[in-house]
């Protein structure tokens, strides 16, 4: 039987691990035959796990007996990792083994030396800390998950499921990975991405020299606003600002005024049943068309899938009128 080794780390999110737990250990085959074993293995007795403790039933020295081993996120992505643990992903990775991460359990991947080279995904609050630590890693924000075949990563939380489903639709087809989505109450596969949870461009946001101009973005983002506005603003000239503000945010100032945009026209989205047509005027966008264009590829989604997901609550009491 196909071995899951599940590492439970100090610090653990109970979360991931559960998820890894409850999905792969109640995947069933057609025949009635449990599809895996699942074990939880460990440093020691007992590990935290937040405002509880975990007993792992195996030490780490399960991972070299594992067929597939994963590990999830801790509440401190970057704290050490154990030598004995990175020796042992070393060693299985080096046998073939199937090794994946849940949330930010990629930066364990990443501090092993597995992901040199590679596209990983994490959780979206943790891909600048990741980048920045691990330079030689594509980071991919809006992904769910990665495969690339024998190392795959997934974002935060729920997209740990996706993974898991994934992973068993890989192993045993769609048939079983689909009845163990149903025991999951999950979809076997969910469309768009991470990207629909990102928050963009934050009002809190903090550079060491746009902070004036960004309240002032934030402010007056509703207006048909010029890149010439934007500089003006800033009292500086325009190649100045487009190096500045490449230089701290990583964007241009108009993809910075676009992220905002897209952020305040979410906001909308969730809270109210206004017209997307209306949303698209009033947060800034010249024409419906532009802001669907926009929406779908910065967000993953349409306006309107975005809204079906995130606005379930007002749908419940008011009708949305939007196409």
């Amino acid at each position: 039987m196909h071995t899951v080794a599940v590492v439970a780390l100090p610090d653990v999110i109970a979360f991931d691990l559960a998820t890894v737990v409850e999905t792969f250990g109640r995947a069933v085959l057609p025949d009635g035959r449990m599809a895996y074993r699942v074990v939880v293995a460990g440093p020691g007795h007992d590990v935290d796990a937040g405002p509880m403790r975990i007993t792992p039933g195996e030490g780490l020295d399960a991972l070299a007996r594992a067929d597939t081993i994963v590990v999830p996120g801790r509440n401190l992505p970057d704290a050490p990792v154990a030598p004995e643990l990175r020796d042992a992903l070393r060693a299985a990775a080096s046998e073939g083994t199937r090794i994946a991460s849940i949330c930010v359990g990629a930066f364990v991947l990443a501090d092993a030396g597995l992901l040199d080279g590679t596209r990983t995904t994490t959780h979206w609050l943790a891909t600048e800390l990741f980048a920045h630590q691990y330079p030689g890693v594509t980071v991919e924000p809006d992904a769910l998950y990665i495969d690339n075949g024998q190392i795959l990563t997934s974002a935060g939380a729920s997209a740990g499921i996706d993974l898991c489903l994934h992973m068993i639709r890989r192993d045993h087809g769609t048939a079983v990975a689909a009845h163990a989505a149903r025991l999951a109450v999950a979809p076997l596969h969910r469309s768009g991405g991470q990207a629909q949870f990102i928050l963009r461009n934050p009002p809190t946001y903090r550079t060491d020299s746009l902070d004036g101009v960004l309240i002032w973005i934030e402010n007056n983002a509703h207006l048909p606003l010029t890149l010439s506005d934007i500089a003006e603003a800033a009292h500086s000239s325009v190649r100045t600002l487009n190096r500045r503000f490449q230089r701290e945010t990583g964007q241009s100032p108009i993809e910075w005024l676009t992220g905002v945009r897209i952020r305040h026209a979410q906001e909308l989205l969730e809270t109210t049943d206004r017209r997307v047509e209306h949303i698209a005027r009033h947060v800034g966008f010249g024409t419906p068309s532009n802001f669907r264009t926009q929406f779908r590829r910065t967000v993953g989604v349409t306006p309107s899938d975005y809204r079906a997901t995130f606005a379930g609550e007002l749908r419940s009491r008011t009708p949305t009128r939007n196409s």
